[in-house]
């Protein structure tokens, strides 16, 4: 599989580029990444390398690199600490230190050159944020008024039956998007292929199963079991930008907070599950959570809506 092209560049000196191109490649072909996780690794040692640059007062090269002290990557995270602070995501100084490792070492495999200090570099332990759910009056309003958010009927039939698959099976955008027509119709299960090349079996509710097929008895485009589930207007398949942008448009409509997004259907969908009695266990299998660490947030959420109920409910806390 090629890399995609992208408009990432990376301030380093030609032999370092080739390493770069060489390990993108890698990336691609030994370790099963999707096109997205290589633009992210990417744009992560796009970062670094800027940094380095500037740090250096010139374009690194690869024995630059392999010669990098831990003050010099300290210097780096303090630099990306900053840029936390201006409300960069959780995940990206992390991500970042994961990413700079990763390229470190196939440096290392491919004998170009080793790093000895980065392995005692330590990223700082950042607190996971509190996932950001709907509540479930809001999700149902959302969904209400996703069926009338376009004029052209199979586009509004397509909004609702998408933020409803979001919604109803916990899906991550792009495992949503990814379903071809080989899907119709919907049974009581479907198989997702989700992060890191992993499957996992979802129930489908009659809610679900409805939305999907009322959207595709009147869509204009069937072309056969491997087309695209979800289409454009072209008839194309359907791009995240197209189903953020709708999201934007309800936000706007409903008076919702911004951190009412395509994913936040999905932080809606274990929630909900959660305070509605489900396991953890279950819902890390239908999140696709590797790590039961990642589903416990939910109850970080679960207990801050207990904590409201319990605020106007109880009569000595007023």
């Amino acid at each position: 599989m090629d890399v995609k092209k992208t408009l990432i560049t990376f301030s380093a000196d030609p032999n370092c580029q080739e390493a770069i191109a060489d390990w993108q490649q890698w990336i691609i072909n030994e370790k099963q990444a999707s096109v997205n996780t290589l633009d992210a690794y990417s744009r992560d040692l796009s970062v670094f390398l800027i940094f380095m640059t500037e740090h250096l007062a010139k374009r690194p090269s690869i024995t630059d690199l392999v010669e990098l002290n831990a003050a010099d990557f300290r210097s780096f995270l303090s630099h990306r600490l900053i840029q936390h602070e201006k409300q960069i995501a959780h995940s990206t100084l992390a991500r970042s230190m994961s990413t700079i490792r990763n390229f470190f070492r196939f440096l290392e495999v491919t004998d170009r050159g080793k790093n000895k200090i980065l392995e005692s570099v330590k990223s700082p332990r950042l607190k996971p944020p509190i996932p950001k759910p709907l509540g479930e009056d809001e999700t149902f309003e959302l969904l209400k008024a996703a069926k009338k958010l376009s004029g052209t009927p199979w586009i509004a039939a397509r909004d609702f039956a998408i933020l409803t698959v979001l919604y109803g099976c916990g899906l991550r955008i792009t495992e949503a998007l990814s379903l071809n027509n080989s899907v119709i119709p919907f049974g009581d299960v479907i198989t997702i292929l989700g992060k890191g090349k992993k499957e996992r079996m979802i129930p489908i509710i009659p809610v679900v199963q409805e939305a999907v097929n009322a959207y595709v008895s009147i869509r204009p485009y069937n072309d056969g079991k491997e087309a695209p589930l979800f289409v454009g207007a072209r008839g194309k398949r359907l791009n995240p930008g197209i189903v953020q942008r709708q999201m934007r448009k309800l936000r706007t409509i409903l008076a919702l907070p911004e951190t009412a997004t395509p994913h936040a259907l999905r932080h809606s969908f274990a929630t909900h599950l959660l305070t509605s009695g489900g396991d953890l266990r279950s819902i890390q299998e239908l999140l696709g959570h590797s790590s039961l660490s990642s589903t416990q947030r939910y109850t970080s959420v679960n207990t801050n809506h207990l904590k409201q109920i319990y605020s106007k409910s109880h009569p000595r806390s007023r």
